[in-house]
């Protein structure tokens, strides 16, 4: 089974792949956003535009996607923001149509607590975040500026299942992905600063400086 988690950027997909990895023992995460990496790092900075668009991210994600779920015994996690719906056809849509069990869930909140969250994943933030200070104020970036376009293409049906997460904190959530898919997670049975912690950790993992 596939869990692919969409979703806007900011909007806990990182943080949620890996609460399910932990929780469901044999799983792995398998995130499209390194080929697209690699990719962008293969081009001269001035080509270097939305990996989306390069038919080999594309192909490629599904080529290794298509590995792992027929070589690997256990949930495989995708998360990944896609919100083209031709994109979307070619992968999630493609690995449905080569006989793949894939349950797709649109992350979704309100702007501002998007906003809030890209807030805590910047690298200051996540050090303030572990000491429990409050962050300065937000800087404009790439995702803020993807975040109207990315909440009003996923709200569509094409890309449901749908879930609402304003009020849900991470392990909350992962339970309700777990249970749409008919999984059963590890309960959660960590404190709050353990869960700050590991999280925090997460966050510092996938800090990308290039």
């Amino acid at each position: 089974m596939l869990l692919w988690i969409n979703g806007p950027f900011g909007g806990g997909k990182t943080q949620t792949a890996h609460e399910l990895r932990r929780r469901l023992p044999g799983s792995v995460i398998c995130d499209p956003e390194h080929a697209g990496f690699g990719l962008h790092r293969m081009l001269p900075p001035g080509l270097r535009g939305d990996f989306q668009d390069l038919e080999s991210w594309r192909r490629g994600v599904v080529e290794v996607l298509d590995l792992a779920l027929t070589r690997h015994q256990g949930v495989v996690i995708a998360p990944m923001t896609v919100t083209e719906p031709r994109y979307f056809a070619e992968t999630v849509g493609r690995l449905r149509e080569l006989g793949h069990d894939v349950r797709h869930v649109a992350l979704l909140a309100d702007r501002e607590t998007v906003l809030e969250r890209l807030r805590e994943r910047s690298p200051m933030r996540v050090l303030r975040y572990v000491a429990g200070k409050d962050a300065g104020p937000h800087r404009e970036s790439w995702a803020v500026r993807r975040l109207d376009h990315c909440l009003e293409r996923l709200r569509e049906p094409e890309f449901a299942e749908h879930l609402w997460t304003d009020h849900l904190t991470v392990p909350q959530t992962a339970d309700r992905i777990a249970a749409a898919a008919g999984l059963t997670p590890r309960p959660h049975t960590d404190g709050p600063l353990r869960t700050r912690l590991r999280q925090a950790g997460v966050s510092l993992r996938h800090i990308r400086l290039d």
